[in-house]
């Protein structure tokens, strides 16, 4: 029998901001509630590191604006002071293409994805198109498809012959945005945003417990870990991306509908690097350090420097991602500092400290930024998930009403959550009352 400690009003399976946000928002409404989480840290798809000279910086999740009210809130919670990302100067294409193409280019790319946008999801005209078949279909010039090819890539992190353009259109549409969700990022990281979250939590959250086995019964849910330790509670909420949550066991088999809807998904593809430099060396040139390159896609820099510290920070995403990881950690950073080099000069050589996280098949995430939905036809899939299969519950960014795939999204998604689960509570209070009167 579970000890005391081990029974909750709600067990929450995953400590990354969807999780904490979710069991932030149970505990304020005066609910007991145990935090489970499969790694030696919180934070889940956002984690730290540290360059040389002790400034702390983000591996993964990273950038926050204006616009996201939840993250925002958060950082004037606990008192982070947020650092605006630099973006004064020129963009720069490579192989090189000349300033003057660069941003004719990237804004003909952006032309193309405002398009797409203005297209409803649900129109029977691209009802199986991928956004590589409607792509094929336009009349741009073949610098600017390559832009959109590389935007799609870079940003939802797998090849665009696997996504389907409703997807694309929807997630975009619900990123609420002026278009810079780059605007800034947190001093001292946004990790530790997450840290001071877990940090209100105490007892509650339990670090190195992989949730293997969920098991309803008429009275209860019990959550066991892979060391066979068992939790159980009135209400579960799983907030971990679809493709690892679909890996959990569950005890009677998940309904065959929502079986169908995990399966609509494949975890993203990303590896994220920072580059510390003596000093941000790029602006002598009116150069912005952002970077995009044209001869493989779904590679970006662009400017992080502080006060603290001067960097860049590159993403590699989708094919090229998948590609990189099998060569190796020694390939990257050769590769990546190569192509620096041939974009800035050789002081992109003389580097101070370089960080690298490959999150291709990540142990607990699966991927990163997150998962996308590649069935052509899974129009249904999310809403089919965040229905779940109460008292079993799902939340993750990529469900979430607002900013999917974003930090904000991942908090939207665990308030959201949090709201189902004592929506659940109150309906089961009041039959339970209703059957004893």
């Amino acid at each position: 029998m579970p000890s005391g400690n081990d029974h909750a009003d709600v067990v929450v399976v995953g400590a990354g901001f969807t999780g904490l946000s979710a069991a932030d928002a149970l505990v304020s409404a005066g609910l007991d509630v145990i935090l489970l989480e499969a790694r030696d840290r919180v934070g889940g798809r956002v984690e730290p590191a540290v360059f040389s000279n002790d400034v702390r910086v983000d591996m993964g999740g990273q950038f926050i604006c204006d616009e996201m009210p939840e993250v925002m809130a958060l950082t004037r919670r606990f008192g982070f002071p947020l650092v605006e990302t630099p973006m004064e100067g020129a963009l720069l294409m490579q192989p090189d293409a000349g300033l003057t193409e660069a941003g004719y280019s990237f804004a003909e790319s952006s032309r193309i994805r405002a398009r797409a946008n203005r297209i409803d999801p649900r129109d029977p005209d691209i009802a199986g198109l991928t956004a590589e078949t409607w792509l094929a279909r336009q009349s741009d010039s073949p610098a600017a498809k390559a832009g959109y090819q590389a935007m799609v890539e870079g940003l939802w992190c797998r090849p665009i012959h696997e996504m389907p353009l409703w997807y694309m259109i929807d997630t975009d549409r619900r990123t609420l945005s002026n278009g810079n969700e780059l605007q800034y990022f947190v001093e001292g990281s946004t990790h530790a945003v997450a840290g001071a979250l877990a940090a209100t939590l105490g007892s509650r959250l339990r670090l190195n417990t992989p949730v293997a086995h969920i098991a309803r019964t008429s009275g209860a849910v019990a959550v066991s870990d892979a060391n066979g330790d068992v939790f159980t509670a009135r209400q579960v909420v799983v907030a971990v991306p679809p493709v690892m949550a679909s890996r959990i066991a569950y005890e009677p088999a998940l309904p065959e509908p929502l079986i169908d809807a995990f399966g609509a998904w494949k975890s993203g593809a990303v590896i994220k690097v920072l580059v510390r430099y003596e000093r941000p060396f790029w602006r002598d040139g009116g150069l912005s350090g952002m970077v995009m390159w044209r001869d493989v896609l779904g590679l970006f820099a662009c400017d992080v420097s502080s006060e603290r510290a001067a960097a860049l920070v590159l993403f590699a995403g989708g094919s090229l991602a998948a590609d990189w990881s099998g060569k190796g950690a020694e390939f990257i950073q050769s590769e990546i500092i190569r192509r620096l080099v041939a974009a800035f000069g050789n002081e992109a050589g003389a580097y101070m400290d370089f960080r690298m996280r490959d999150w291709v098949d990540d142990a607990w995430s699966g991927g990163g930024y997150s998962d996308v939905i590649t069935g052509l036809s899974a129009y249904d899939a999310e809403a089919i998930i965040r229905a779940g299969a109460p008292p079993v519950h799902f939340a993750a960014s990529e469900l979430a009403s607002s900013f999917p795939a974003y930090i904000e999204g991942a908090i939207v998604a665990g308030r959201e959550a949090a709201t189902r689960v004592m929506e659940s509570l109150q309906a089961s209070d009041r039959s339970a009352s209703a059957s004893g009167s």
